[in-house]
């Protein structure tokens, strides 16, 4: 941003305000003439023509000294912070701090006269540059970032307007008439309709000094995804989103030699902080290719290994997505062309693919294996985490500590603990098994550190639901509603690597939600997700979702609702359908009697949000009604 400062260099006498300039502001010296002139102030008066000085100062752009400013300020500013896929377009870290710096004042000059600092500023930016920009621009204004999800509806962007007070609704120019929409009608507050211009000044140098934070309000809201309730805006402020994006730097080992693939929304945490911020903070470079297209993804990956490669294309070395992501991806690596195919298998090795990650939902161990068939090697590593508190739980980077089935330990600065469902008491670590009964208890899972959410924004009572007291003067533990039990895998928790120490002791297991995946049928507590996964095991089946449903001799009975693969359609006795008694028959070995479901109904598709979950209460009215309003009970 240019000022012109035209202060003409009279004479040495020159009030002191006029006379100083910041050494932080760049100087251009412009020579003019000047005629006499009248002065009443004898000191100031120019008494013939004479050479006059004027200064054109260009005020030094600003960002705040954060930890996520302090990395990419340190970054070589010449290597490449974000990539668009498809156009390839390349946009470096210097030019990023500069457009950043330019995007904060631009924000801050349009807010009608209101503090930024700590103001809710919703926006809907498309995945890419312009969405770094902005969401950065937003904390360095320390104000609180909240991103939307262009495809939800607008009468659920006008509740998160609502719900969180927005100050402002920030919109790109794609996405300008979706704003118009949504603040058109509908809404108790009145936001601000900031209309974004692209910000790329194309400048790279070192303009952009770091001052001192004038406030600690900033940081990021996320909004649930509202299976129970309403959806709860999780407040993460800038200390938090710091404390994630470092936890899983140790853990993961992020480098600015990383490339990594971003094909997931931006309004989850998996998107955001392990997708973004945390390979901004390493240095790493950034693919943006969304939406999601299987047949592009692996023409991108293979890119680089086809016989003529594109030398623009550098191999992909971090992938992290959903389950549902590398069934897709599988499912249609063979309608690729040879050349694609091969390439592709070469960029899925460990030695090009340093590490490749699933969650957000549990990875069916057929999908688990085939990726290790296809890769030649390469494991899916899972973790655990959830829009309050990050990720929690990981398995480790060692092939031997990527334990099928397990989400692995927690992650650095995370403290973990079970919570038994059946007493209320703290499973400690070697009772992890019931003396008298020989079961595994099972637990909630129970979290603290600095990586947990500060509060559910205007929503006291769900704060104070979810946590407990503090009981040690150590903090308070959240309360995460997900039940797992703890095992030692005798040959896993042994790295020697220094990065990798967190990674030790029992594993975590996760059996699924209290709410939705845990119930009890004849008096025997069973895991959706365990029967789940040993029904993707069978080759009839494409996707589960398995469930509880009300029994009046049982309590509860268990239900599975099916999408049969191609070879299920027709793997039924005499040709027909796959149905429930050959589901029976084959899980037989697999399952005790009285996990394995008594009712299964067949299903085109099951539905599931962006990040593959699937809202379980949903599907059980649209498969079988509402069981419970209408008073239905089932034998």
């Amino acid at each position: 941003m240019w000022a012109q400062n035209l202060v003409p260099r009279l004479t040495p006498r020159l009030p002191s305000p006029l006379g100083r300039l910041s050494s932080s502001l760049s100087r251009r010296q412009i020579h003019i003439s000047s005629t006499p002139s009248r002065c009443s102030n004898p000191s100031l008066r120019i008494s013939k023509p004479r050479p006059i000085v004027f200064v054109a100062v260009r005020m030094a752009s600003t960002l705040p000294r954060l930890p996520i400013f302090e990395a990419i300020k340190k970054h070589d500013p010449n290597t490449t912070a974000v990539v668009h896929s498809l156009s390839g377009r390349r946009f470096t870290y210097g030019e990023l701090v500069n457009d950043v710096a330019a995007a904060k004042d631009k924000l801050q000059k349009n807010t009608n006269g209101e503090k930024a600092e700590g103001a809710r500023i919703a926006f809907l930016v498309e995945n890419g540059y312009d969405y770094v920009v902005t969401l950065l621009s937003i904390f360095a204004a320390h104000a609180i970032a909240v991103p939307l999800c262009p495809t939800h509806p607008a009468s659920e962007l006008r509740y998160i307007l609502d719900q969180s007070g927005a100050l402002m609704l920030l919109s790109s120019e794609k996405f300008q008439d979706k704003a118009d929409e949504v603040l058109k009608e509908g809404l108790e507050s009145t936001p601000i309709n900031y209309k974004q211009d692209k910000i790329m000044l194309g400048k790279t140098d070192d303009s952009v000094t770091l001052e001192e934070p004038t406030s600690t309000t900033g940081g990021m809201m996320l909004y649930t995804s509202g299976t129970t309730n309403r959806p709860k805006g999780v407040l993460l402020p800038q200390e938090v989103l710091t404390a994630q994006s470092r936890s899983l730097l140790h853990a993961w080992e992020y480098s600015a030699q990383d490339v990594l693939l971003h094909v997931l929304p931006l309004h989850h945490i998996h998107g955001t902080v392990n997708a973004l911020l945390t390979p901004l903070f390493a240095g790493s470079t950034i693919e943006f290719q969304f939406p999601f297209n299987a047949t592009a993804v692996w023409q991108r990956l293979a890119a680089p290994f086809l016989p003529s490669p594109d030398p623009s294309k550098r191999p992909i070395t971090f992938l992290t997505v959903v389950p549902t992501i590398y069934t897709r991806l599988l499912s249609t690596h063979p309608t690729l062309s040879e050349d694609v195919q091969n390439a592709a298998r070469t960029a899925l090795h460990p030695s090009n693919m340093r590490l490749n990650i699933s969650g957000s939902a549990a990875l069916p161990t057929p999908v688990k294996a085939a990726w290790t068939e296809l890769s030649n090697g390469n494991v899916l590593l899972e973790r655990y985490g959830m829009t309050e508190v990050g990720m929690a739980l990981s398995c480790g980077l060692d092939f031997a500590d990527r334990i099928d089935g397990s989400v692995g330990w927690p992650l650095p600065s995370v403290e973990a603990r079970l919570v038994d469902t059946d007493t209320g008491d703290v499973i400690a670590e070697g009772e992890e098994v019931d003396k008298e009964t020989g079961r595994e208890r099972q637990g909630e899972i129970q979290l603290r550190g600095p990586t947990i959410f500060k509060e559910y924004w205007r929503n006291e009572e769900a704060t104070k639901k979810e946590f407990t007291a503090d009981e040690d003067g150590k903090g308070r533990w959240f309360k995460t509603g997900d039940v797992a039990v703890r095992r030692t895998v005798d040959s896993a928790g042994k790295s020697s690597a220094p990065s990798q120490s967190w990674a030790s002791g029992p594993a975590y297991f996760i059996l699924g939600r209290k709410s939705a995946d845990i119930f009890k049928t004849g008096g025997e507590k069973v895991s959706a997700l365990e029967i789940e996964r040993e029904i993707l095991s069978l080759p009839e089946v494409a996707e589960v979702a398995v469930v509880g449903l009300p029994s009046e001799a049982w309590g509860q009975k268990v239900a599975a609702v099916v999408v049969l693969s191609e070879a299920g359609k027709t793997a039924g006795k005499g040709g027909k359908q796959w149905g429930a008694l050959d589901m029976r028959r084959a899980l037989k070995e697999r399952l005790a009697t009285y996990k394995i479901p008594q009712e299964m109904r067949v299903v085109e598709s099951i539905k599931r949000n962006a990040m593959g979950k699937i809202n379980k209460k949903m599907l059980v009215k649209e498969v079988w009604g509402d069981l419970e309003e209408g008073g239905k009970v089932l034998n």
